[in-house]
């Protein structure tokens, strides 16, 4: 893609992705927060950096940049990553990705919905992805209009027809209405599009979005445990504007 062409398109992407269920029926105990993140980069950095460093890291350790770093695999150790494992590998890859997750240039925005807490305070809770979307754009709006960005891409992991569709409707509601804090001129101001791409199609900035997911979800169900991923990627929460209102702040804990 020449400079010119790169001009014509929006310069900022967002990418979106959750850690944990929406459900709140039969909450797990071990993981009761439901978290959905987006990370907001430059288009020119998206091409010319984080979408090259990921696929040198990917070639390092494999013969082929087709890996999708999934959180919950690295985890677990399992698929392409067991095979780090038995090669002795696994440590250093994750120093390498840790390294890479702090320099990597990206904004992060992270809503965590403790379910538990929810359904205790609120009799008729609101499903917590829509509620994390609403808290998650009302920051996002806050931040492109302080710089006057006129289109932003978001571009969402697939989790279903149905399910897409369900937020699809949520989004699109929210982008015609606004919400209770933002005015709905506000939200046009930028115009905001969605779309929903399956894991399979190994969309960097999607994996970018799930690593920084999970961290901060532990990181709200208990502040005072070590959390080395959170430290890292709490470096990258957008809180540039150094205001003090509501949506100055890229995390949110709810309730």
């Amino acid at each position: 893609m020449n400079d010119k062409s790169l001009k014509k398109r929006p310069g900022f992407i967002a990418f979106l992705d959750e850690s944990g269920d929406h459900s709140l029926e039969n909450i797990d105990s071990t993981f009761p927060v439901f978290v959905l993140s987006l990370v907001l980069v430059k288009r020119e950095r998206y091409i010319n950096a984080i979408i090259p460093e990921l696929n040198q890291l990917k070639l390092k350790y494999w013969d082929h940049e087709g890996i999708n770093f999934h959180s919950r695999d690295i985890r677990k150790k399992q698929g392409a990553f067991s095979e780090l494992v038995g090669r002795g590998t696994f440590s250093p890859f994750l120093e390498d990705l840790s390294n890479l997750m702090t320099t990597m240039e990206y904004e992060l925005f992270s809503i965590i919905i403790h379910k538990e807490k929810l359904t205790k305070k609120y009799k008729q809770a609101d499903n917590p992805y829509e509620l994390s979307l609403k808290f998650l754009m009302e920051r996002v709006v806050y931040c492109v209009n302080k710089r006057n960005v006129t289109a932003l891409p978001i571009i969402a992991e697939a989790r279903g027809k149905n399910e897409d569709n369900q937020l699809k409707a949520v989004f699109f509601d929210l982008i015609s209405r606004g919400t209770e804090d933002i005015p709905k001129e506000k939200v046009q101001q930028c115009q905001f599009t969605i779309q929903f791409e399956k894991k399979i199609t190994n969309i960097g900035g999607i994996q970018l979005a799930d690593l920084c997911a999970y961290p901060c979800g532990r990181y709200a169900i208990d502040p005072e445990k070590n959390n080395p991923a959170f430290d890292i990627v709490q470096q990258h929460i957008y809180n540039k504007e150094q205001n003090t209102s509501f949506s100055a702040w890229g995390m949110k804990i709810f309730p």
